[in-house]
């Protein structure tokens, strides 16, 4: 296996560092992909997995001026390796959130609801009663997309793969506030013409599924709409008819969060004002955490394993 659990020494406290004692954090596709050596950033070996989780200050350097003992921290980029009990970091690698969230939903919040809320406000100008569509509507990215567009009034028609408890998971999803629910098969179906007597197509498609799914969706925006890609769960390319280009001028876009807060490193202002909505969301009951298994750091191999199993409805979250 490439894991093994492992006791380091916490490293001696530097005058800009701060020592964190890890309370949760999650199991990610792209932290999978990244220890499979697939992704775009790759940390150097030997690493501590985990891009995203929450954790407590214990203890800040003398010149750190943001932290204090007590705050809730979260990380400010990727590669910080969170699946630990406790580490020392440079305080700029760090983000603070508020400790009056459940400690799942700050552990979820770096990635997932930043994903989400990020694509339904940067690519189309969505106003009350306009559509968004979405494949992988059960992933982390898709419950967030599902509740904060159903908190600024915007519907949502989502995709989930057929399933053996398909209508448990169409009753989870539209519990969250999801208005349709339809599975990639359905997609080609005439009944879709119903979705849209009472909604508008919509201008906006959020994939993270790529080949055929993408395709079947695109289907059904609006001419001039636009198709998001932020991942490739299938692993296959993204394939459009040239019709939906010439006719139809679709536009085709990418998404990747890593690159948003490098290109808005020095922009606090628009970091910190969707950290805001999305902890006001969270205070409403308007974002809860997606699905989780609770999972102890030593059971971290059935988490790993779990968190790999076709139609996974539940993100694993090591406790730490």
């Amino acid at each position: 296996s490439l894991f093994r659990l492992k006791d380091l020494e916490v490293a001696k406290l530097g005058d800009s560092d701060v020592h964190v004692k890890m309370l949760a954090a999650p199991i990610n596709p792209a932290d999978i992909n990244m220890i499979q050596g697939t992704y775009a950033v790759l940390s150097p070996l030997p690493a501590v997995g985990g891009n995203e989780g929450v954790g407590e200050v214990l203890e800040v350097g003398r010149r750190v001026a943001t932290l204090k003992p007590g705050d809730w921290v979260v990380p400010a980029g990727p590669g910080l390796g969170t699946w630990r009990t406790q580490g020392v970091f440079p305080e700029e690698t760090l983000l603070k959130v508020p400790s009056d969230i459940p400690v799942l939903c700050a552990a979820t919040l770096s990635v997932n609801p930043c994903t989400a809320y990020r694509m339904l406000a940067d690519f189309e100008t969505l106003a009350p009663g306009d559509s968004v569509i979405q494949n992988a509507a059960n992933s982390g990215v898709g419950q967030a997309v599902i509740q904060i567009a159903k908190a600024s009034g915007i519907k949502t028609i989502n995709v989930v793969r057929a399933r053996p408890d398909l209508p448990k998971l169409v009753e989870r999803l539209m519990a969250l506030g999801a208005d349709h629910v339809v599975t990639e098969e359905m997609l080609r179906k005439p009944e879709m013409k119903d979705i849209f007597k009472s909604i508008p197509k919509p201008r906006l498609a959020l994939n993270c599924v790529g080949g055929k799914s993408t395709t079947e969706m695109l289907r059904h925006l609006q001419p001039k709409g636009t198709v998001v890609t932020y991942g490739g769960m299938a692993k296959q390319p993204v394939m459009v008819p040239v019709s939906a280009f010439i006719f139809r001028d679709l536009r085709l876009r990418g998404f990747w969060m890593t690159q948003w807060k490098k290109d808005h490193a020095h922009d606090q202002e628009s970091l910190a004002s969707m950290m805001d909505a999305l902890y006001q969301l969270i205070r409403r009951g308007q974002l809860t955490a997606p699905v989780c298994t609770e999972v102890p750091l030593q059971d971290y191999k059935a988490a790993l394993e779990a968190s790999m199993k076709p139609f996974t409805s539940s993100k694993q979250i090591l406790l730490l």
